[in-house]
């Protein structure tokens, strides 16, 4: 089993125990979709408590990956809603799980198809 594989099990389980409605297969999209990223123990999380890195999301990911044009009021609320459904006291908001729960929320799992 290769490093990526660990990866996406690692993510799967981890979505399991969190409770969060995600199909391994699109974990696994969004994994391999991040590259190199999730070897990096800064870049493969997300910390919901530093607006610099939520904006990042938004942009760089909402708006850019998934094509959204959504007005930054419903991105915003939408990236809120990802934090609080990881958990507050979740230290480790995977970015993997959290891209793959926006994801799903803008119903935008064809991109990674």
């Amino acid at each position: 089993m290769g490093k990526r594989d660990e990866k996406i099990e690692q993510y799967t389980a981890e979505a399991k125990k969190l409770g969060l409605k995600l199909s391994p297969d699109l974990i696994s999209k969004v994994t391999v979709g991040l590259g190199p990223s999730i070897y990096k123990k800064d870049s493969e999380t997300i910390a919901c408590s530093q607006s610099s890195e939520l904006e990042t999301v938004k942009k760089n990911f909402l708006q850019k990956k998934l094509g959204l044009t959504d007005d930054d009021a419903t991105l915003d609320a939408a990236i809120k809603k990802v934090c609080e459904e990881m958990g507050s006291s979740n230290r480790n908001k995977y970015r993997a799980l959290f891209y793959a729960l926006l994801t799903q929320a803008f119903k935008k799992e064809s991109i990674y198809a």
